[in-house]
């Protein structure tokens, strides 16, 4: 049975290229759109004219779709996640800035509604095998730096990726500090501090998403590194996040636990 889809951010890069993703899927079909900012008629943003565009969350029926796909803004995630559970409309999640408290609430409403749905800091392999190896590498070196390198244009730091592979991190190595004594002569010249492990965010034009994460220990160094190109590479992880959907009965956080 074809699965009804609608896109929050359709408009916005991401939002873009999911379009394209979807038009490609046999059993999937948009029937709808979120966005604050709509300008033109349906079919100059990708989408058939049967597709109903929406500038406000509350306008949008119950059970609507099947799918709520959502890369929007920190300031929006949650509310329209919320909104989709509450809906019965499955999320998958891409937009970051979300809280730890943010995700346990709606861990909580998606088991009481019985909707499965996931959230995923980053949806590219790449990505996902990084922080899953990074994780490994925590066990034998427990002194251990993030810098994540995102667009101009990236609305949220650290980013998703970057904070969920320090706790992934801090997972796997005991409570440690790697340079206790140090002293700030530039306030924040170290970057933010998640359970000892400093992460680093730099901005600049050019950049797609960028993440290395540097261990040190006596006499020698490791350094793990991904790169993201171009936002067609995190198509593939969506597509899994499509095809799985419907085996998931909760909110999962992290596409490598679905993988």
């Amino acid at each position: 049975m074809t699965k009804k889809v609608l896109i929050a951010g359709f408009t916005g890069a991401m939002g873009q290229k999911v379009i394209k993703l979807v038009n490609s899927l046999d059993d999937f079909e948009i029937v709808g759109g979120l966005s604050p900012e709509i300008k033109y008629e349906p079919k100059e943003y990708g989408l058939s004219n049967e597709v109903k565009l929406f500038n406000q969350r509350d306008a949008i029926p119950d059970q609507f779709a099947d799918i709520w796909i959502d890369f929007t803004t920190p300031s929006a995630v949650y509310e329209n996640v919320k909104y989709a559970l509450t809906h019965h409309i499955a999320p998958i999640v891409g937009t970051t800035g979300l809280t730890d408290r943010q995700e346990d609430e709606l861990s909580l409403i998606s088991k009481k509604e019985k909707i499965g749905g996931l959230i995923a800091p980053n949806f590219g392999m790449s990505a996902v095998l990084l922080m899953k190896f990074a994780k490994e590498a925590a066990k034998y070196f427990p002194d251990v730096e993030i810098i994540e390198m995102h667009h101009a244009d990236k609305k949220d730091a650290p980013s998703g990726t970057a904070l969920a592979t320090a706790k992934m991190i801090a997972q796997n190595r005991p409570p440690h500090q790697s340079a206790p004594d140090e002293v700030e002569t530039l306030s924040n010249v170290r970057g933010g501090d998640y359970q000892g492990i400093k992460i680093h965010s730099i901005r600049l034009p050019g950049y797609v998403a960028h993440e290395q994460v540097m261990f040190g220990g006596t006499g020698e160094a490791l350094t793990l590194r991904q790169d993201s190109f171009d936002r067609q590479s995190f198509m593939n992880g969506v597509k899994v996040a499509l095809e799985k959907i419907d085996t998931l009965h909760e909110l999962v956080i992290g596409l490598e636990n679905i993988l």
